[in-house]
């Protein structure tokens, strides 16, 4: 008697998208993505590349379960869709594991009849209102630190040329002990107007912007940090070799990005940390800005990421408002110059912190099309 060896018959390949969904999902404004029977990804549309910070080819190659554990919520979903053959619904959902991390994300599936077990999922979370709404307030601090610049430069530095001035004349006949006396209140005077000079930074002034090559920006910043203050550090780069040109005013940049690679140096521990400079491009959606008819696309992605403990939460709502700061004797106009130098750029800027991971997301501008 021959005994046959039994094998198993290799699951048949998903039906292909047909170019009339594919159409109309890729035009979609909210990320939306096809799974096949085994959850693999079949399609995902530019919003669902931005939603998930991976290109569609990078996709392609995944399931939706490289990317979260299986006890995700979202696969309870995804099977009423398949067992009722119709839509389901569900909202608030929490999407975190150490690839993706994305709260409060309101998910739609639906049965993709031309795709045997085929199911669309849309996603939806509120982190771009929140990041615009987050970026309005950083330009409104903005603002109401170039109006507080402005007063301290008209009302403290001429007083505080005067007081310095006394204290040198009174320097000059006063005893030993004294002297030391107004040494201090020269110094001090000296700390309070380098003070107000850096408020004035964030006085507004007309930005000239050109077509800024980011990967120079970048590896200029990085020689510059490797050298200095992350001399002990390692600094890692990802970068989209097609990305296009930045829209924005080169210096500006790289006094951006040292701010952040500095606070990431500043972060990290000494012996084990590590920062990642990476790049890429997002065809993303279209943002209407209140108040005017133009919405903004800013498909120029950079991150800076790093490996130290995380933001406390307790700031992180006020992480780009002048004079918030973790650091011991800080002033905390760093990130608030930051802020505002972005939004001089045109661009968007957004914090995601946890412990193990902090990533600064810069959205840029492309150069506006020539005429024809």
């Amino acid at each position: 008697m021959r005994v046959g060896v039994l094998t198993r018959k290799p699951p048949e390949p998903a039906e292909p998208l047909t170019p009339e969904a594919a159409a109309v999902l890729g035009a979609l404004p909210v990320a939306a993505v096809v799974l096949d029977h085994e959850d693999r990804f079949r399609f995902a549309n530019p919003a669902a590349e931005l939603f998930f910070q991976l290109s569609a080819a990078s996709l392609a190659a995944l399931s939706l379960r490289d990317l979260l554990p299986p006890d995700n919520r979202i696969f309870d979903l995804i099977d009423q869709v398949r067992r009722h053959d119709a839509p389901v619904h569900d909202h608030d959902l929490a999407l975190e594991s150490p690839r993706l991390r994305r709260l409060g994300v309101a998910v739609q599936g639906a049965p993709l009849p031309e795709m045997h077990r085929g199911v669309v999922l849309t996603l939806q979370d509120a982190s771009t209102a929140q990041m615009l709404d987050r970026q309005l307030n950083f330009r409104g601090a903005a603002r109401g630190a170039s109006a507080m610049a402005a007063m301290l430069a008209h009302e403290v530095k001429n007083p505080l040329s005067g007081i310095r001035g006394a204290a040198q004349l009174l320097e000059q006949g006063a005893s030993e002990n004294d002297r030391e006396l107004c040494q201090l209140i020269q110094d001090e005077v000296d700390r309070i107007r380098n003070l107000v000079e850096r408020m004035d930074m964030f006085s507004d002034r007309p930005v000239e912007r050109a077509e800024v090559n980011i990967h120079e920006v970048l590896d200029h910043v990085r020689r510059i940090a490797l050298s200095g203050f992350a001399a002990h550090l390692k600094i890692h780069q990802e970068y989209d070799p097609s990305l296009p040109p930045v829209w924005g005013n080169r210096d500006q940049l790289v006094q951006i990005l040292l701010n952040l690679v500095k606070n990431a140096a500043e972060a990290v521990d000494a012996r084990e940390g590590e920062i990642l400079l990476a790049t890429a491009y997002h065809h993303g959606v279209r943002i209407a800005v209140p108040g005017s008819a133009e919405r903004v696309h800013l498909p120029l992605t950079v991150i800076v990421r790093d490996n130290g403990p995380g933001i406390p939460e307790e700031v992180r709502a006020t992480l780009f408002e002048p004079f918030v700061t973790t650091k011991r004797g800080g002033q905390g106009l760093g990130l608030a110059l930051v802020a505002k130098l972005v939004a001089d750029q045109g661009g968007l800027i957004e914090c995601d912190s946890r412990p193990g991971r902090t990533i600064f997301r810069l959205s840029l501008p492309a150069p506006p099309r020539r005429a024809d």
